[in-house]
This record gives C-alpha cells, structure tokens and sequence, in this order.
C-alpha cells in the first residue's frame, strides 16, 4: 500500500526541497571534516616515521570508519529527534495519530537519506587521499605519496567548494580555493607539530 512517491528514487529524493539542501549540507560538510582529517593522518604518519603505505592506509582506514561511523550515527539521532518533533506537531495540529502512514514514511525515508550522505561524505573525503599510499614502494616514495594524498584531498575540498558556490551562483573557483586552502593549512600546520 506504499504511494508511488514512497519509491521515488534516491535521485530524486536528494533533488526534492525538503531533503536535497540538508542531506547536501551533511555530505559537503563531514566530506570536508574527511578530507582534512586524511590530511591530517597522512602527513602526521609520514612525519611520525610510519614505515610504509599500508600503515597509512591502516590508520586512514580506522579514521575514515571512525568518522563514517559518526557522520551517520549522530545524524541518524538528530534527524530521528527532529522527525519525532515534527510528527508530534502535525499530529497535535490534525488531531489525529500519524503512525504508519504516508507522512510518517517519507519522514523515515529523510532521515535514512540524510544519515546515508552525512556517512558518504567523509568516506570518500578521507578514502580519496588514501589511494597514492596503494603505489607506495612501487611507483612512489611515501614522500610522493604523502605529497599526491594532500594534493587529492586538497582537490576533494576544491570540488566542495566549486559544488556548493555552484548552487549559490556564487564564482566556483574562489570558493574552491577558499575550501582547497583548509588542506595546505592543514598539511603546515602538521609539519610544525612538535616531534
């Protein structure tokens, strides 16, 4: 008995009013924490004397579970507490119990969807500069690696930056530099780290 609207496609969903601009701002915002957190891991290890690329890739992959896992538990609790919030009114509103319908599912669906994007978006923020450290020891040194890691992940903020300055018809190119510049800041500031 599920509407057609129900079914509708995360596509379309993600393009709708109510759910695209914050499952957007989910995404583009842990996606940031991601990339400057890969930044961060890999520039750190390289500098901590980390042996080789898998190391890397080890910690990295602990940081991007850590950071996925927070991105879609913390956004799935504060869209639940929303939804309920919301629902509560409506229903004081109509008078009436909207448990298992329409509203109630589409409602669901949201926070499904914001949470899916509030995960994805630092997965691939920190995923991304991970992938020079698959080269290491063949076709790069850990220096070239760690050097190609900061440029991807400054590249990923770049791509943020152009993205949401596009929605905002906003000049894509000095939002991305203005986003791109967290991950250069980023990367000094790790090498001025004491140790």
């Amino acid at each position: 008995m599920a509407p057609e609207s129900d079914s509708a496609s995360l596509v379309q969903r993600l393009g709708s009013d109510k759910v695209g601009p914050i499952a957007r701002r989910y995404f583009v915002s842990n996606g940031f924490d991601g990339a400057l957190t890969g930044v961060g891991v890999t520039v750190g290890a390289y500098l901590s004397g980390v042996p080789d690329g898998l190391t890397v890739i080890s910690i990295g992959l602990g940081a991007a579970i850590g950071l996925c896992t927070s991105g879609v538990w913390s956004v799935w609790e504060i869209e639940r507490a929303e939804m309920r919030a919301e629902l509560q009114e409506t229903e004081a509103a109509m008078l009436t119990d909207l448990s298992d319908t329409h509203v109630e599912r589409e409602k669901m669906s949201n926070q499904v969807i914001n949470a899916a994007m509030s995960g994805l978006g630092p997965l691939l923020g920190l995923v991304i500069p991970l992938i020079p450290f698959l080269m290491e020891g063949t076709v790069l040194s850990l220096l070239q690696a760690t050097l190609v890691s900061v440029a991807l992940a400054v590249g990923v903020l770049f791509t943020f930056g152009a993205y949401m300055a596009s929605i905002s018809q906003q000049r894509w190119y000095i939002a991305g530099i203005r986003m791109g510049l967290a991950g250069i800041v980023v990367a000094i500031l790790n090498v001025f780290l004491p140790g």
